[in-house]
């Protein structure tokens, strides 16, 4: 049984990570205002990773190896350029709620990708519904028959998440299959560096770096940019490494669920966006779809042991996320 101690610190742990992490969106949304989104998220995450890396040697973490770097380069890439990357470029034209509900969806493109890997094991029929009825929810939320005009969303902007979400399974379940895996806090440095690269490279290839002009950029906008530095990146994945080694995975994983309702309020309390009944019944579809496949892979024990969970890859809200 756990004692009260323990019990405190982990609800501390996951109330911090269903705030900060849902409070992500937010916080990207104001960034992206009045900076350029790939630039913003490449410098983001080149800060935080290179802050973790030379944090690492003071609690003797092992050097990594050139395979490591490899294999976390290739992961660091899918997850923050695919993932979080994409996310950022969306959020300039769909709310942050919005965009956190279809994020939601992520653990269906998780299923289908384990699913597809070579070996993968096929889901079960209760599986399959709620991938169905998780989709139904985004395509109601989407509503692609309506134009923005109308209430519609950005349908260039639903794909691309969408496209987000796919990346980021696909890193996902390539980092469980990664050989060699070091330290998590190594591996997240490793995805934050290589990942900041790749989206470094992007923004160069976007014109996003010849666009920025410091004097331009708003208040809020640096306001978010150092929250998603310091509470995204290094408080919130933190956090979520305490919790996969001292919480069963499934009550770990709630932040998928959690992590939407909070972005959605905080979108509707904050920037006044748009909370109307087409927006909550696709939350509750979403979620139900969500809590439906946890549960059953849970009940499958498909769920991945703390010990094989790698960097980033277990962490997406996460925040985009980390």
């Amino acid at each position: 049984m756990t004692n009260p101690a323990s019990r405190t610190a982990t609800i501390l742990a996951l109330t911090t990570i269903y705030l900060v992490w849902g409070s992500t969106y937010l916080a990207i949304r104001v960034a992206v205002e009045t900076m350029p989104p790939f630039a913003m998220a490449s410098v983001r995450f080149l800060i935080a990773g290179a802050a973790l890396l030379l944090f690492l040697p003071l609690r003797g973490a092992a050097k990594p190896t050139a395979s490591q770097w490899r294999d976390n380069a290739i992961i660091g890439t899918l997850l923050l350029l695919g993932g979080n990357g994409l996310v950022v470029w969306a959020e300039q034209f769909i709310p942050s709620g919005i965009a956190a509900l279809i994020i939601g969806v992520g653990p269906l493109f998780i299923v289908l990708t384990e699913w597809a890997w070579p070996g993968g094991q096929k889901p079960s029929l209760v599986t399959f519904g709620a991938l169905l009825l998780g989709l139904s929810g985004v395509v109601w939320l989407a509503a692609p028959w309506t134009d923005s005009s109308a209430g519609g969303f950005h349908k260039v902007g639903v794909l691309v998440i969408l496209c987000s979400c796919v990346c980021w399974a696909i890193g996902s379940i390539y980092s469980r299959h990664a050989k060699n895996s070091p330290d998590p806090f190594v591996a997240a440095a490793q995805q934050m560096i290589c990942g900041g690269t790749a989206l470094g490279i992007t923004a160069l290839l976007a014109g996003d770096f010849s666009r920025v002009d410091l004097a331009a950029i708003s208040t809020q906008s640096w306001l978010g940019f150092v929250y998603l530095i310091v509470m995204g990146s290094l408080v919130g994945f933190s956090t979520f490494v305490w919790l996969i080694k001292n919480v069963p995975p499934a009550l770990a994983a709630t932040f998928a669920y959690v992590n939407p309702i909070v972005a959605v309020f905080l979108g509707w309390l904050i920037l006044d966006e748009t909370l109307n009944t087409r927006t909550l019944v696709s939350s509750v579809i979403i979620i139900a779809a969500v809590v439906i496949i946890t549960a059953e892979r849970n009940r499958h024990r498909l769920t991945v042991s703390p010990r094989q969970t790698v960097g980033l890859a277990e962490t997406r809200n996460m925040e985009t996320k980390s």
